[in-house]
């Protein structure tokens, strides 16, 4: 059994958890890297892995590495994983995997070309959960897919010069929280939707504070998608069928849903683990390098980065 050697560029929290959590046979985290040598050292040290550099290109250089976690600020990704892809590295990238579907694009076709995997660290398609609500819905028992609901309200302070709301760090709801919601939405529709309409209420630095989106697909399957940087809510997600509903709390990374019928009887589904979300997409990226399944969770990935584009494109016109 082949044991893959995982490099992480970028030390953000999310890397933080990424690393405290790690618990892979088949992986090891090998090496990390900084812009600050000190800060790679010290977090190399805090989780035990062998390396750390205080360059990107250093860690990329480093033959032994297989696989890229890229953890940057969002505007970032883009060029590092090129940067890995042509270093010959399998890349695992946080959400939102690149600004626009144009970038994509180009990350997907030098990814094939040079016969390696990549793939967004979107915890949705990577969770046991909507994988058993897959199963549950091929039966047919819930009837044809109607409405989807996915709303996420996060609030943050309102400071212009932090990540959430500066320009210059691609900030605002939709390529935070947005990513998840539209990824929701989009595990169930079963074939890509338009947005039909999309408001946005901006900050005052321009970035969006908060949307409301109705996305509508040819079998006129309907999702509402609202966000809000200033304002708490629920992240219940709720899947409508003509014999029952679906909600599941705390979306991002559920491990539980309620099955609720039109007869007034309801139904617990329990599968995988909230604490071992980022595991999950671990593993899959094995399994995907490993050939054992395909990569589905970067065509549904695209199906989002283009409807945040469009979403985008609809607010331009406001």
């Amino acid at each position: 059994m082949k044991k893959f050697n995982w490099g992480i560029i970028g030390l953000g929290e999310i890397a933080h958890q990424f690393a405290s959590g790690f618990n892979q046979e088949q992986s090891s985290l090998a090496a990390v890297a900084s812009r600050s040598v000190d800060k790679a050292k010290e977090f190399a040290e805090a989780y035990g892995i062998p390396a750390s550099y205080g360059s990107y290109e250093e860690l990329l250089a480093d033959q032994t590495i297989d696989i890229i976690y890229i953890s940057v600020p969002n505007k970032q990704h883009h060029s590092h994983i090129l940067q890995a892809l042509n270093a010959g590295k399998h890349v695992l990238c946080e959400k939102a995997i690149t600004m626009n579907s144009a970038e994509l694009l180009e990350a997907m076709a030098l990814a094939e070309k040079n016969g390696l995997i990549l793939a967004e660290a979107m915890t949705i398609f990577n969770m046991p959960l909507y994988h058993e609500l897959h199963s549950i819905i091929d039966t047919g028992k819930l009837g044809k897919l109607k409405m989807i609901q996915a709303p996420f309200g996060s609030y943050k302070e309102p400071d212009p010069n932090n990540r959430f709301f500066n320009p210059d760090l691609a900030g605002g709801a939709l390529l935070d929280i947005g990513t998840y919601a539209v990824s929701f939405a989009r595990w169930f529709l079963t074939e890509q939707p338009t947005v039909k309409s999309s408001v946005m209420e901006p900050f005052s630095t321009g970035v969006d504070e908060q949307s409301i989106t109705i996305l509508q697909n040819e079998k006129n399957e309907m999702a509402a998608v609202t966000l809000s940087f200033q304002s708490k809510a629920p992240k219940v997600g709720v899947v409508s069928f003509e014999n029952a509903y679906i909600t599941v709390n705390d979306y991002p990374r559920a491990d539980r849903a309620e099955l609720h019928f039109n007869d007034g009887t309801t139904e617990t589904i329990i599968s995988g683990s909230s604490e071992q979300a980022l595991n999950y997409e671990i593993e899959n990226m094995i399994a995907v390098i490993e050939k054992t399944q395909p990569n589905r969770s970067l065509f549904l990935t695209h199906d989002v980065i283009d409807l945040l584009d469009q979403m985008q494109q609809k607010w331009a016109q406001q």
